[in-house]
């Protein structure tokens, strides 16, 4: 049970001016506020609804200055059909077993991670992670968080994602997977297969997170429709044409 929380009592922050990393020339804010271990949960819903993400025990938004092209997006799970090139992505990956498992870094992972990193954000902020770090993102979360392993026939990993399982949906967290089977397309298959967990329990949405129109990074999240949006107004449908604003 989750102690009610006021939120008129959150304390929120923001960070100092850094570059932005989806926008050349540009710099990034972020406010952001602690989760507590007994309100966690509640709360974490709460403002992921508002265009939260966590990170740890940290919640956070962007707060730029001026600038709002970081949106959240959410995919429409019960319209959501898959496109012919979706439906490939799943049959690549029809092999790979699915395994549920508690907030529990292991080394397993974290090598798995490490290999990711290198390969794919060598320059990025996580790029240093060691293993303590990883244990404080994986098991430092006061959130109903589990990771979800996959492993193809062999059981060696290929893949992971950290998922927050929230009143009308799942958020990805963070995801990683094997630079090797880049022919595979993971990162888009666990989008997919979380749609489809989305779809089972019965969820309307899967939140990927922030999207950014004019970055190329980020491109990929809109392709996952319908969706929505979060604007000024609220949660809205994202239309072809915003898709080029």
């Amino acid at each position: 049970m989750t102690r009610p929380f006021n939120t008129q009592r959150l304390q929120f922050y923001m960070t100092m001016p850094t570059p932005c990393p989806y926008l050349p020339g540009r710099h990034e804010r972020k406010i952001f506020t602690q989760l507590d271990p007994l309100s966690g949960p509640h709360l974490n819903d709460f403002l992921t609804h508002s265009g939260f993400r966590r990170s740890q025990n940290v919640l956070y938004r962007p707060a730029c200055e001026n600038c709002r092209e970081c949106r959240s997006l959410r995919v429409l799970t019960d319209e959501f059909i898959p496109s012919k090139s979706m439906r490939r992505i799943t049959g690549k990956n029809k092999d790979l077993i699915r395994v549920t498992c508690p907030p529990i870094a292991t080394k397993e992972q974290f090598s798995l991670l490490q290999t990711y990193l290198i390969n794919r954000h060598a320059g990025g902020g996580m790029a240093e992670m060691d293993f303590y770090r990883y244990e404080m993102m994986v098991e430092e979360c006061a959130s109903q968080t589990e990771i979800i392993e996959y492993r193809d026939p062999d059981e060696t990993l290929v893949a992971c994602v950290l998922i927050d399982r929230l009143s009308d949906g799942l958020s990805m967290v963070y995801s990683f997977f094997d630079p090797a089977l880049s022919g595979k397309s993971l990162g888009k298959f666990m989008i997919l297969d979380n749609i489809s967990a989305c779809q089972t329990d019965r969820l309307p949405y899967l939140y990927l997170g922030y999207w950014v129109p004019a970055s190329p990074k980020m491109d990929y999240k809109s392709r996952f429709t319908p969706c929505e949006v979060l604007g000024v107004n609220g949660w809205a449908r994202l239309e072809a044409d915003d898709e080029t604003t």
